[in-house]
């Protein structure tokens, strides 16, 4: 944290603070709740556990559970279409080592059909998992969906080639995660901050980041980056609209020299110039020289930024460890 300056830590720390002294959303767990689990099932393909695949193991919950249940997968590699339902909140699904616990698939086609792994139940927990669509160019193959309120992801990663993460709707929480793709690779319109995250893009030509679908100006929704690192195998941009409110931020982001200077694109909608909010404050590195940014993105001073963790603190009210 050395880099930082006195105002950097300054938002940074009305940020953190912000989301951990919130009352938690009425319909949420305490902290406590989420990580005090009643019921432990292990996955492993060795036979030594309770189950040999995950599905299996997620079938197993009661529906309309009211229980914390930690589903504990032994590393392995998983070729599996996981689903978590809408009627089996609470569950914990955790590996080791996200390197050696691997969900695979190689499927494509639309945006709903195609993910290896879908959420669609609410308080969900992820941690150390590698969940991967190994389709490749070419076509729509979505590694992970997430289409559920108050769901977390822990260092784990998420790969694909295009539309890897589909962060469709609700409240999410990405941390210490390594997120690859090369167009259009994190889309949806939830609300979602991503801190410390890995993004790494491997299009070849100016290939999106982000496509966040912002329908209406009164719309809670964004993607908000905190502390992340953008790399890269050749060029990209930051995002461009795929709603025509789209709301995308950077804080305090490292961006290596893959980000174009230009820095965003419209898709070919300039309509869309007034009606987008694509901000930065304070990112770093080659790629966040602003120079020649597209006039219609925002560099967002203080007092801007700090109106953010009104947004940040309503998808995140829930979220404090």
């Amino acid at each position: 944290m050395a880099f930082l300056n006195k105002f950097s830590v300054t938002i940074l720390l009305i940020i953190i603070i912000a989301l951990c002294c919130l009352i938690r959303d009425s319909s949420a767990r305490t902290i406590t709740d989420k990580f005090k689990w009643k019921r432990l099932i292990i996955v492993d393909q060795s036979g030594k556990g309770d189950f040999k695949r995950i599905q299996d193991a997620i079938d197993s919950v009661p529906f309309n559970n009211v229980d914390s249940i930690l589903i504990r997968v032994e590393p392995g590699t998983y070729n599996e279409k996981i689903v978590v339902p809408s009627n089996k909140p609470f569950i914990i699904l955790s590996g080791r080592i996200a390197e050696k616990t691997i969900i695979t698939r190689a499927d494509y086609g639309d945006i709903w059909t195609s993910p290896t792994f879908t959420v669609l139940a609410p308080d969900f927990i992820g941690r150390y998992l590698t969940i991967q669509n190994t389709h490749g160019e070419g076509a729509k193959a979505v590694a992970l969906r997430v289409s559920s309120d108050r769901a977390e992801f822990q260092a784990c990663r998420i790969t694909s080639y295009q539309d890897t993460l589909l962060d469709e709707q609700g409240r999410h929480f990405y941390s210490n995660c390594y997120i690859e793709g090369g167009t259009d690779f994190i889309f949806g319109d939830a609300d979602s901050l991503f801190q410390n995250c890995h993004i790494h893009s491997i299009s070849e030509r100016n290939g999106a980041i982000t496509a966040q679908q912002r329908m209406q100006p009164g719309e809670d929704t964004g993607f908000y980056f905190v502390g992340c690192r953008i790399t890269g195998i050749n060029s990209c941009t930051l995002g461009r609209p795929w709603g025509p409110y789209s709301r995308v931020v950077f804080i305090e982001c490292y961006m290596s020299n893959v980000v174009i200077p230009q820095g965003w694109d419209d898709w070919a909608k300039p309509f869309t110039h007034r009606s987008v909010y694509y901000g930065e404050y304070k990112c770093y590195g080659p790629g966040a020289n602003r120079s020649k940014r597209v006039t219609w993105s925002r560099s967002l001073t203080v007092q801007e930024v700090s109106t953010f963790s009104k947004n940040i603190k309503s998808s995140t009210a829930w979220f404090g460890h």
